[in-house]
């Protein structure tokens, strides 16, 4: 049985920013216990290098030229669920926490924070923790709690409540049966400590209109 050193934290940084993508590599590639596995400065980038490279975590900027940051989450977690997506943003915005906590995400943290603190915090997601910026996630109280308690599933099945779809479009969507979207629906109202679906979307925000305030 091995008792060398664990492999390292394979991770993938998406910035379309080219200054701020070489400063994260910079620092990271120099980090304990991290690897940087590749870059990608655009959503089909990002959903294309997930595929390819199989990283561990995906350090994820929220705008990007071709789209957003949490349409690539969402899409990524999709096809691959184990991957852990880490937000780092420029914006200590509420609606967009909200957003990608929905979209499956593991922590939001803002670009100012210290090298030490976002390394502990790329290698805690890894682990399977979240880790969400202080100042954010104290005016958020509660509600990020409700919405961090929702399974990846649960999350989905919601967000399309929020867009506006019915069971059976859910169902089609997830490729699921109508039977199945209603039982997460059960559960995961009784979670959030709501009846009705029209009580979702203050709680989760859209992320469309979250991307649209940002822009």
């Amino acid at each position: 049985m091995s008792t060398g050193t664990p492999a390292p934290v394979r991770v993938l940084l998406v910035d379309d920013h080219e200054i701020v993508l070489a400063g994260l590599t910079l620092f990271l590639r120099r980090a304990a216990g991290i690897e940087v596995v590749g870059e990608a400065r655009s959503m089909a980038a990002a959903i294309e290098s997930a595929a390819r490279l199989s990283p561990d975590v995906i350090l994820m900027d929220l705008r990007l030229p071709d789209g957003s940051g949490i349409d690539a989450c969402r899409e990524i977690l999709s096809d691959h669920p184990g991957v852990r997506v880490l937000f780092l943003s420029s914006y200590p915005d509420e609606d967009a926490v909200m957003a990608t906590v929905v979209a499956g995400a593991s922590g939001y943290l803002i670009k100012d924070i210290a090298h030490p603190a976002l390394q502990q915090a790329i290698l805690d997601v890894a682990a399977g923790k979240t880790t969400f910026d202080r100042s954010v996630a104290g005016r958020l109280g509660g509600e990020l709690q409700l919405v961090e308690d929702l399974s990846p599933q649960e999350k989905r099945v919601l967000a399309l409540v929020v867009e506006g779809k019915t069971n059976k479009e859910i169902a089609e969507t997830l490729e699921l049966s109508v039977k199945t979207v209603k039982n997460y629906l059960t559960n995961a109202f009784q979670k959030l400590n709501v009846s009705r679906r029209s009580q979702v979307a203050p709680l989760f925000m859209k992320s469309r209109g979250t991307k649209a305030g940002l822009e």
